[in-house]
């Protein structure tokens, strides 16, 4: 590289420098700038250093100097304080969506966002009890691709898999490509779902993103928007307890004042909670019936409990039997 070349990369190269080698407590003096631009064959003097700093200064980056015990110039703000960078990568490191691969590339990544100094705080891990990571590493293009089918309106076709005891691939419907129109992505249960119009059944259905394979965005417009022009994602994640589907029908909850916030933080703040007596309330809103909810309300221990409609209840029973059905008689000491 020609030294007339070089120069014109004094300032990326005096900026990367900068935002990769410097912090408030690690800052660089204009001899170590001068040192560091000339190992990249990058000849500069003082006064245009201190030029430079400040055409940085102008252009957006937060140059600040420091004197007195350790002088030298160093990044303040950055577009990621160091706080919000390790909230990344905790969220990257406990997600379940993303795989092992990923999660470290990524992390890498997420590190360059700091200076070298941080960078060592970031060299943590985050435990989460169980955590198992997906397996399928193409689920990133597959959601790249189904953002573009929503903002172009767009319907696709894919592929849907099981994975065997084996841990191969099992496709349904004997490898037949479903046909949908996407309306949205849910996080939920720790995964990544589809919400789309099925076009073979006419219906809304979701699916899980990372056992869909050869996604394919089409010409075709969007389906359904006739059938649910009044579609609302999240109340559509609200109504789904673990993203099961069944029957969706309007329940009324019975619960003691003290679980309010369990009711909140499952249904949304929005949710009106109508007082019962001095110690309880009662709520109704729509959810679909499925093992899911029936779990959920099983795992308040009763302090909250459906009352209505009577179809509902007596699903419940149903499923409460079945259960102790399903289990083992042992002798039981009372």
């Amino acid at each position: 590289m020609s030294k007339s070349s070089n120069q014109k990369t004094k300032l990326l190269h005096l900026a990367r420098m900068l935002l990769r080698q410097t912090d408030e407590e690690h800052p660089l003096t204009v001899p170590q700038i001068i040192e560091g631009l000339a190992r990249q064959d990058v000849k500069a003097e003082r006064k245009s250093i201190y030029d430079d700093l400040e055409a940085l200064r102008l252009f957006g980056l937060d140059v600040q100097s420091r004197k007195g015990k350790s002088p030298g110039w160093f990044v303040g703000a950055r577009d990621f304080e160091l706080p919000e960078v390790k909230l990344l990568m905790d969220a990257v490191q406990s997600s379940r969506f993303i795989t092992q691969k990923k999660s470290d590339a990524l992390l890498r990544k997420l590190e360059g966002l700091a200076s070298v100094h941080q960078a060592g705080q970031l060299q943590r891990q985050v435990y989460v009890a169980g955590r198992i990571k997906v397996m399928n590493e193409s689920i990133y293009y597959n959601v790249d691709k189904l953002h573009t089918a929503i903002a172009g309106q767009k319907a696709i076709t894919f592929k849907y898999f099981d994975y065997d005891i084996a841990r191969n691939k099992v496709f349904r419907q004997e490898g037949k490509r479903y046909v949908v129109s996407p309306y949205g992505l849910i996080w939920n249960s720790e995964n990544y779902y589809l919400v789309a119009f099925d076009h073979a059944h006419r219906e809304l259905r979701h699916y899980r993103v990372d056992k869909m394979t050869e996604i394919v965005v089409t010409s075709l417009d969007r389906e359904g928007k006739e059938l649910y022009p009044d579609f609302q994602l999240a109340e559509y994640g609200q109504k789904h307890f673990g993203m099961y589907s069944g029957q969706e029908m309007r329940v009324t909850l019975r619960g003691r004042r003290d679980k309010a916030s369990l009711v909140w933080d499952r249904f949304g703040q929005d949710v009106i909670l109508v007082p019962d007596g001095e110690d309880h309330f009662t709520v109704t809103l729509p959810v679909v019936m499925s093992p899911q909810f029936f779990g959920w309300l099983l795992g308040l221990d009763g302090s909250v409990t459906l009352v209505g409609p009577r179809e509902a209840v007596c699903a419940y029973r149903r499923r409460l039997a079945a259960a102790l059905e399903e289990l083992p008689l042992p002798r039981c000491e009372h």
